[in-house]
């Protein structure tokens, strides 16, 4: 009686605490039988219903979510040091000194401290830190910056046009923290049968009681409806179903992950990183006649060769793919962020940005715009012994096998898609029916993220956002369930994520909803079974056929069971 009362009291307790705060959950029936099988001096059948219940919230914790490093990880990542200007000096400030009007540096490849407008300078940023578009954006006196953008190559003067605790990074800080605060936890599937198993028992127990007046009877009847099906079955399927995600690559953070992912109906995306590759390529050569443009990528890829810029990198690999072996260069000047000039096969090549082409080649701005083709992307221009001959437009590559991966998805219940970006919309409809997605919005921030997934979960669906960067952890936060693609490390948006993907294929998350929906099946078929199972031996009990010992045997063998079936999720 004493372990009994020991290693009861703990269950007991809890479940009063949980009943005093209206939360009325599966315990309720075991609490009863603990506390029956003291007052009644039956310390088997008691001890039999708490290494039960213990061991289903082992199970439970084992497969519970860990502590999530987002917020910290979003943090850190934030831009710490301003570099002021007053009276020609330079002094290094903490961000949080920041107001409104102050002249700052920012240096080469480090992050905008706050919102703010350029005075002086030219060159690119990185903004797919927040808006997930991959491609560098041009910047000139003038041009609006928001903090966390990544400078380019060369310096930029800027005036802060906000505080840094106003600034877009510390929005997306805010709605992370805001979205994981105000996430309902999902009700458990044992808890939705438990609103009606656990009145259907206590019914049976009173016309036991009110017929036979017999406790023992009563207590029988407790033990035989303990729902160790309910503690057990999800909590072994979900275990089950965990493994098996994971020897697919699939890390599922916790249960009720696998809960949402049977649920959802509607998956949005975002673009760059996710639906593409996340690396800008040559999507188009613009020449001027007669030349050709295997010549341009070739001269160019020549004099890029030694380069390290991103975007040299897609020159060469372009220029090899559709050349084969190109010729070696020489004299060979770079200018970090602007353009690179060499000679190759006896002609002077030019290859950078419209001002860097124009200072070194002499060519007008009538000449540059001849070759924009009508186009706002990035480009880079190539001169040909002072002569204008084309110029090498840059975008984001769609993965491969997108669209039959779309189709496996929406066999798997998805019946509405769509896809959210920060890149101009009509590029994001045009890789929106690429790829087979119904919806399509461009030009959005983080928060527009996060109210498009909020719209769609209060008009009732459940909602799978898939997503890779730091502008996506927001709306990750805020979904039912969010997916991480984390092959290439695990950031900001792994760590907001329910769901990561090892490797870089979304099939994954086709086969993350199918192992969903699979967990879940089974879990309900074996909570069905051992319920009915149950029920026929309440029956049996309170006509006095089964003893309160007897009743403990014979549920863990209802026990064993359901666990064994639970297990196929495994498989």
């Amino acid at each position: 009686m004493v372990a009994l009362i020991l290693s009861g009291a703990p269950l007991v307790w809890r479940t009063l605490r949980q009943a005093m705060h209206r939360r009325f959950a599966t315990d309720i029936v075991a609490t009863l039988a603990i506390v029956t099988a003291i007052v009644l001096r039956q310390p088997l059948a008691g001890l039999v219903i708490v290494l039960m219940q213990s061991g289903g919230e082992l199970l439970e914790r084992y497969a519970a979510r860990r502590a999530s490093r987002a917020l910290n990880e979003l943090e850190d990542a934030s831009p710490h040091i301003a570099h002021r200007l007053s009276d020609a000096s330079e002094t290094d400030i903490a961000v949080d000194e920041i107001r409104v009007g102050d002249l700052l540096v920012v240096r080469p490849s480090e992050l905008v401290p706050a919102d703010c407008q350029i005075v002086s300078g030219e060159g690119w940023v990185d903004v797919s830190r927040l808006t997930g578009e991959s491609v560098p954006v041009a910047v000139a006196s003038g041009a609006t910056l928001m903090s966390g953008t990544i400078n380019g190559d060369r310096p930029l003067h800027v005036r802060a046009t906000a505080r840094a605790m106003e600034s877009q990074y510390a929005k997306i800080v805010e709605l992370v923290r805001s979205a994981q605060s105000s996430k309902a936890p999902l009700q458990r599937v044992a808890d939705r049968y438990a609103i009606w198993f656990t009145p259907f028992t206590l019914a049976v127990c009173a016309l036991t009681f009110g017929i036979t007046g017999d406790w023992t009877r009563v207590l029988a009847v407790l033990v035989v409806a303990t729902p160790c099906p309910l503690i057990l079955a999800t909590p072994v399927a979900i275990v089950g179903g965990i493994s098996h995600a994971a020897r697919h690559g699939i890390i599922v953070r916790h249960g009720g992950a696998l809960e949402a992912l049977a649920a959802v109906r509607v998956a949005v995306f975002d673009k760059t990183g996710t639906l593409t590759i996340g690396r800008p390529a040559v999507s188009h050569v613009v020449v001027v006649p007669p030349w050709e443009k295997k010549a341009v990528m070739r001269l160019a890829g020549a004099v890029e060769q030694g380069s390290g810029h991103l975007l040299a990198r897609s020159i060469v690999a372009a220029a090899q793919s559709s050349n084969g072996g190109m010729p070696s260069a020489e004299s060979v000047v770079e200018v970090p962020g602007r353009g690179v000039s060499g000679r190759v096969s006896g002609h002077t090549v030019v290859v950078g940005a419209r001002s860097f082409v124009r200072e070194s080649s002499g060519a007008t701005d009538a000449q540059l715009r001849a070759l924009e083709n009508g186009g706002q992307g990035l480009r880079a221009f190539v001169m040909v012994d002072g002569t204008p001959v084309g110029a090498i437009e840059f975008a984001d590559e769609i993965r491969p096998n997108i669209p039959s991966t779309f189709e496996r998805i929406r066999r798997a219940g998805v019946r509405r898609t769509l896809l959210l970006s920060g890149d101009l919309p009509s590029y994001v409809s045009a890789v929106a029916a690429a790829v087979g997605i119904s919806e399509a919005r461009g030009n959005l921030l983080p928060i527009d993220k996060v109210d498009v997934v909020a719209q769609l979960k209060r008009s009732g669906e459940r909602v799978l956002m898939v997503g890779d960067g730091v502008n996506d952890a927001p709306a990750l936060s805020t979904a039912d369930v969010g997916v991480a693609l984390a092959a290439h490390g695990r950031g900001i948006a792994s760590e907001s994520a329910d769901v990561i993907l090892l490797e870089d294929d979304l099939a994954s998350v086709a086969e993350a909803i199918e192992i969903g929906r699979k967990t879940m099946r089974v879990a309900r078929q074996s909570i069905l079974v051992g319920l009915g199972l149950s029920a026929v031996a309440m029956v049996c009990a309170a006509y006095g056929m089964i003893a309160p010992a007897v009743g403990a045997a014979l549920q863990e063998g209802i026990d064993i069971a359901v666990i064994l079936n639970a297990l196929r999720t495994s498989r």
